[in-house]
């Protein structure tokens, strides 16, 4: 097949990644368009559009501070309509203000001095560039919000340690979701107020754990999230301490929830003393993690769902288990395949199947799993939001299709049973990630298929809304549980009860 690719860069014009990805997931819709990205110039960035065929001479000089569009057309028209359309779609925000130069700080220090009384930046800019963004926030007294990842683990060390010189804390890198005094900031969802404090080293836990304390009449007081690393060895959870620390001194905080992939022994022991220190009560999740010792003040959970049902005792509030519903899966396939776009609920998914003494595997394997590279066989729970699918592309949360040709895969596999999936709603997600699925499924599906059982991450003040999405899966025939934890609990008793 014939193609043409062109680039067109833009000196010193920056715009959001989650932007740019939202728009090049419109553009490489469009007819006769093979590929499409619009990518900020570094070199990592550079690297990417390369290996994807969208990098030309124009694109190959750009550097890291310039906006790269690239584009993969059958045809030379369908590139330059493309391209068109790109340029039109970056320049109207501001033919919308009126007169074309509505005024937007350009620098950190504009805004500050344009905000005098901010104290938080978020930062989302190539990773080349947040942790010299960053310093200037901490330097500036304002706390940080690293949404950027791509980040050097010791730069991020060094960083954090000079915030907490500061007295500044940073949230990150790949800070995905926070909540700060009910306001939401990225993907995060539409929770009431209340009671509760999160401490959070991942996004979609955080989301999860909120959610359903929502759903059963509780409230946040604060969410915070710390970044991936955070508990790593190298940085020795410096954030989480000062977390700790913000919601301990915090009067409108009543109990603390930490969630995190489980951390080295060194970390954790320091995390826990500083819990058996504080004022409040708090419950620790550590997703994968086999059982520790807690101070009296803890206690310890291995699901998030059990994470939120024992914040949710501390106000009072209480959640009952509704029945799994008969699930008919085709005679003679026994495998389930899990397709998750959050990486603690693909996590937590495998917590379910490893306490039920089921074959498992995953590309994000928790411990005592084994990898998709290394098991011989059994169920895969994948982590579609990792670097391996989304390089390049923008998350499945934020682009269902993503996750489009992995799901149509296993709904011709005569093997699979079940297929699991999460449905992510909120800020920042997808409009409609339900209709979306609905629509996959409708068109590649088959009465005689695997059953898909589905968990839907919202509330009902999301924008999307969480009961409209799940009465348009359930009219499609597809079984919504409650959590996501209830999910793969269904899932095994699909499979496990025949005969």
């Amino acid at each position: 097949m014939s193609e043409t690719i062109i680039n067109e860069v833009r000196k010193g014009f920056y715009l959001d990644s989650v932007a740019l990805m939202r728009l090049s997931q419109v553009i490489a819709g469009l007819d006769k368009i093979q590929e499409a990205a619009l990518m900020m110039g570094t070199p990592a960035n550079r690297q990417i559009m390369a290996d994807a065929s969208l990098l030309s001479g124009a694109g190959e000089a750009a550097g890291g501070g310039d906006l790269i569009i690239g584009i993969r057309a059958d045809t030379p028209e369908a590139a330059e309509a493309a391209l068109v359309e790109a340029l039109t779609q970056l320049d109207q925000p501001r033919a919308e203000s009126g007169d074309g130069e509505a005024w937007r700080p350009r620098t950190l220090r504009a805004a500050v001095k344009s905000m005098p009384d901010a104290n938080l930046a978020l930062i989302s800019v190539p990773g080349a560039f947040a942790i010299a963004e960053a310093r200037k926030a901490v330097r500036r007294g304002l706390h940080a919000m690293i949404f950027s990842d791509n980040i050097d683990l010791a730069e991020e060390v060094e960083l954090k340690r000079e915030a907490r010189d500061l007295g500044r804390l940073v949230m990150g890198p790949d800070c995905g979701t926070a909540i700060i005094s009910g306001t939401p900031l990225a993907f995060a969802n539409a929770v009431p107020r209340g009671g509760i404090g999160i401490v959070g080293a991942s996004g979609t836990g955080t989301q999860e754990v909120s959610c359903l304390i929502a759903q059963q009449g509780g409230g946040i007081s604060h969410a915070i999230g710390v970044g991936g690393r955070d508990l790593k060895s190298e940085v020795g959870g410096i954030s989480t301490l000062m977390a700790i620390d913000a919601l301990d001194a915090d009067p409108a905080t009543k109990h603390i929830v930490l969630i995190s992939k489980p951390p080295p022994a060194d970390v954790a022991s320091r995390v826990l003393d500083r819990i058996a220190v504080a004022e409040k009560s708090a419950t620790v999740c550590f997703i994968g993690a086999g059982e520790l010792p807690m101070p009296e003040n803890a206690t310890q959970v291995f699901t998030l769902k059990d994470a939120a049902a024992s914040a949710l005792s501390v106000e009072g509030n209480k959640r009952d288990d509704e029945p799994c519903p008969m699930v008919l899966v085709p005679d003679g396939r026994t495998g389930v395949k899990g397709l998750f776009s959050g990486g603690t609920l693909c996590a937590e998914a495998q917590v379910i199947f490893r306490a039920a003494g089921e074959a498992v595997m995953s590309n994000a394997p928790i411990p005592g799993v084994p990898s998709t590279s290394e098991a011989n066989g059994g169920h895969a729970l994948l982590d579609l939001g990792d670097d391996d699918y989304t390089q390049g592309k923008p998350h499945p949360m934020i682009d269902p299709s993503v996750r489009e040709p992995v799901l149509m895969a296993a709904l011709a596999n005569s093997d699979i049973a079940v297929v699991l999936v999460d449905v992510v709603i909120g800020y920042g997600a997808h409009v409609d990630p339900a209709g979306h699925l609905v629509g996959v499924i409708e068109e590649h599906g088959n009465a005689n298929g695997p059953a898909v059982i589905v968990s839907v991450t919202g509330t009902e003040k999301d924008p999307q809304v969480r009961s409209a999405q799940i009465a348009k899966m359930e009219k499609a025939g597809i079984h919504v549980a409650p959590t996501n934890a209830d999910a793969a609990a269904w899932a095994l008793t699909a499979i496990n009860s025949r005969g």
